[in-house]
């Protein structure tokens, strides 16, 4: 008789995430029986005084915690401005390519050239997206499938490349972010205690950040094609899909009518965000001081209606194209098309609901945040001084970012014990801002906590093929490269400036 060989299957994604919300309520009941909790200080912005702020741990594993499961789940999904931006942005995405007019663009621009660099130049742009927030991820992650897709390569591998990109270079720019601005506000407040004549400029960070860009841009690359190519299933194409593209003269007068509407269409955008000019600057917040802020502020008329600017830019790209082409001949046409991206997303959204669950639940036990402030204590209670001390921080950080990805929430409990034991050490605040960066940036792409998470794997999930299918566990283990490699590279760059204290920025320097 002979014995059957039986492959144990992995949890489906969505049974992952039941059990990651099953295991945090149950945490929850037991760190709050243990009275789990830690005090940070916050300081008043006009007198310097600082006050403390005890959190604690709180059970959902009781009635009250059922009850707010079920009272919130729903309001929480609907809510979750991940689901309504995904599906906004997928119609953009889904005229583009149903038009054709993204196979024509990737054609055009990617033929002539080698695949590494191909994946350099998409993978820089995905860390520099970061001046654009977290909407970068709904952008670039379903782009970056039909990038290699387009190829003739494993669409998994734009998605993980780009995932990988987005998260790590997501503290990193030479650009001054609208969220370098928010936590500059903390750092500032935080190094006042120690010195309340303290100043920080703008422009601190760009030479090290430069570096970093470039850097962390190469070893993303340098993975991908290395490493992560050579540990992916085999993607199976038809014979159709393998066809070389060749592109005709009309799709090149359909390029040329989409990018010519489109240009017209972002000169009008881009002069509503210049100030000063006669009848510009409509979308901005002029109750900002810097000018980043007057963009991406809560209030900012751009940064509210950016993911609508971008889609309508979508749909001009891809409707003239369509039109150049006469791939879309009429209304009909047109509007099937705008749904073409969203065919067979039922199960997107249910992982979506579910991740949505899973992050309000666990930010509702408070797990997150006393994690953070306990490591601020040990941060602030340490007896190293020096290299050690910036070490030490840089990994504590890097551990703390799992469990709460969220940057500004994260420096408002850390700067008060961070930013002044490090300036007690001699070492500045914009250095340990930097720290603070390099660090999150190491592990954002290993949480599930993280929002965008589940668009990373819900795109792996749509291009996964039967047997070679990419699960949940193996989403991370292709991540675990980058963080790990990433990680040394960004913790050696801190090493080594701090040793030779060369300037970080314009008049920053790392030692006080």
């Amino acid at each position: 008789m002979k014995k059957r060989n039986k492959k144990r299957e992995p949890f489906h994604p969505l049974l992952t995430f039941v059990i990651l919300i099953i295991f945090t309520i149950v945490l929850s009941g037991i760190l709050n029986l243990v009275d789990f909790q830690a005090t940070y200080y916050t300081i008043n912005e006009l007198t310097n005084e600082t006050t403390p702020v005890t959190l604690t741990v709180k059970s959902l594993f009781n009635l009250s915690g059922i009850k707010y499961i079920f009272t919130n789940t729903i309001s929480n999904f609907a809510n979750f401005t991940v689901l309504s931006n995904l599906i906004i942005l997928l119609m953009g995405i889904s005229i583009m390519d149903k038009s054709g007019f993204l196979q024509t663009a990737i054609t055009l621009t990617t033929k002539k050239l080698k695949k590494k660099f191909v994946t350099f130049i998409f993978v820089f742009l995905c860390v520099i997206s970061s001046i654009f927030g977290d909407l970068s991820y709904l952008i670039f992650i379903p782009l970056g499938a039909l990038l290699f897709y387009y190829g003739k390569r494993n669409p998994a591998i734009g998605i993980i490349s780009s995932f990988a990109a987005l998260s790590c270079g997501s503290a990193i720019n030479f650009i001054f972010t609208s969220s370098d601005s928010g936590l500059l506000k903390y750092t500032l407040l935080a190094s006042h205690t120690v010195n309340s004549n303290y100043s920080i400029s703008m422009l601190g960070f760009f030479i090290i950040m430069l570096l970093a860009v470039i850097l962390v841009s190469s070893i993303i690359t340098i993975v991908t094609e290395n490493v992560l190519v050579k540990k992916l299933p085999k993607y199976n194409f038809t014979e159709t899909e393998l066809e070389e593209d060749i592109v005709t003269d009309d799709e090149k007068k359909g390029m040329t009518l989409a990018l010519i509407s489109s240009g017209i269409y972002l000169l009008i955008f881009i002069y509503s965000i210049i100030p000063g000019l006669p009848l510009s600057g409509a979308l901005l917040d002029y109750s900002q001081v810097a000018y980043i802020d007057k963009l991406f502020s809560v209030n900012s008329f751009f940064s509210n209606g950016f993911v609508f600017v971008i889609t309508l830019l979508f749909i001009i790209l891809g409707l003239f194209y369509g039109i150049g082409v006469k791939t879309i001949k009429n209304q009909k046409d047109f509007f099937s098309n705008l749904g073409h991206s969203l065919d067979g997303i039922g199960n997107t959204l249910v992982m979506i609901f579910l991740a949505s669950m899973l992050i309000s639940i666990f930010k509702q036990t408070n797990i997150g945040n006393v994690i953070i402030a306990s490591i601020g204590n040990i941060i602030s209670s340490t007896s190293f001084v020096g290299l050690p001390l910036v070490i030490l921080t840089f990994f504590l950080i890097a551990v703390g970012n799992i469990f709460v990805p969220t940057s500004a929430l994260k420096w408002s409990i850390l700067a008060s014990s961070v930013v002044p034991i490090l300036m007690n050490s001699q070492i500045t605040p914009e250095f340990s801002q930097l720290i603070f960066r390099f660090a999150e940036g190491t592990t954002m792409n290993l949480t599930p906590i993280l929002a965008y998470f589940i668009v990373y794997l819900a795109f792996l999930e749509k291009y996964n093929q039967g047997e070679n299918s990419i699960k949940f566990i193996d989403s991370i283990k292709y991540q675990i490269p980058y963080s790990v490699i990433i990680g040394i590279t960004l913790l050696a760059l801190i090493i080594i400036w701090y040793i030779i204290n060369i300037p970080l920025g314009i008049n920053t320097f790392p030692i006080l």
